[in-house]
């Protein structure tokens, strides 16, 4: 009997699916807000619809280094000598951060505006070495197209950034391009931490026609400090990520990051199947929602236009 039931367990076990193998994959972020959480989110279940569970075969480790850039180095540190199968960095300074601190564990980056400017990659297409992940580069132009749209009399845009954040650097570059094509004039006011916030938003107050944020950590891990100035002095805000706009941004048209993360996901588990890096090319993150905020806009002396409210993605009242 026993030669019986062991032939019969081992023609079962042909016939399952094959497990996949016991992985870690340790994920760090700047800060911790609600963009930013559901991207690790979205990698999460990624990882899981391809037979990753937590808890299982898969070791999820994630850590926030809380917007303090010599935690991020510290974690990157740390995982680079944990040696985990892939690291998941979430924000430009968590990305630079990994990728000056390992060679040669795979790197899956996301939510980082660009990658070149930020010198994570040398080549879009052909990264090379240990490296590859997703861009979310905003588009910038419809941006200022919705605000136009909004606030056809807008004549300058205010831009709250942290100057030493290399995503939000790049974007101001892109801002000024784009404002000047739309006729508008761009006036800067940086934070460089969380608690500058509210007064980098105070401060452009009577110079702007309106403010905006871009997809900039240290300003959305603060963005109700910005909120009640742009509340208090009828100053309309908007936001370039979809997250920020139930905390009080008028409008945004940007990536779902929960689909960013299933997106860097997906290219996790192509590393994990033995893919390399270097070779995978860095992708854009795709797919646009439109997010407004009557509410918001209200408190901000601003009434949303029908041609807006009929398109958007989601209406918050």
């Amino acid at each position: 009997m026993r030669p019986i039931l062991l032939a019969l367990a081992a023609s079962l076990a042909l016939s399952l699916p094959a497990k996949a193998d016991d992985v870690t994959v340790a994920v760090t972020a700047i800060v911790e807000h609600p963009a930013l959480d559901a991207a690790r989110k979205g990698v999460l279940d990624a990882l899981t619809a391809a037979g990753y569970k937590e808890g299982e075969n898969l070791k999820f480790v994630f850590e926030s280094a809380q917007g303090n850039p010599a935690t991020a180095a510290q974690i990157a540190r740390q995982f680079a000598g944990d040696e985990p199968n892939v690291i998941v960095p979430i924000s430009t300074p968590s990305a630079q951060a990994v990728v000056s601190s390992t060679r040669d564990i795979p790197v899956v980056f996301t939510a980082v505006s660009d990658p070149l400017g930020a010198q994570l990659v040398k080549n879009m297409d052909k990264p090379g070495g240990n490296v590859t992940g997703l861009s979310d580069m905003s588009p910038v132009a419809e941006h200022l197209a919705l605000i136009k749209e909004i606030l056809p009399d807008v004549k300058t845009l205010g831009y709250l950034y942290n100057s030493g954040e290399a995503n939000s650097v790049s974007l101001l570059a892109v801002l000024k391009v784009e404002a000047e094509k739309a006729g508008l004039k761009v006036v800067e006011s940086a934070a460089t931490k969380s608690a500058e916030v509210q007064g980098a938003a105070r401060a452009l107050v009577g110079r702007a026609d309106a403010i905006y944020i871009p997809t900039d950590n240290t300003i959305i891990s603060a963005l109700e400090g910005a909120v009640a100035v742009a509340e208090e002095s009828k100053l309309p805000l908007f936001t370039a990520d979809t997250d920020s706009v139930s905390r009080g941004s008028i409008a945004a048209l940007g990536f779902n990051y929960y689909d960013v993360g299933k997106q860097t996901g997906e290219i996790v588990v192509r590393v994990l199947k033995g893919e390399n890096p270097g070779d995978i090319a860095v992708k854009t993150a795709v797919g646009s929602d439109l997010v407004v905020n009557k509410a918001a806009a209200e408190k901000m002396g601003v009434t949303l236009p029908q041609s807006v409210l009929s398109r958007a993605t989601k209406v918050i009242e």
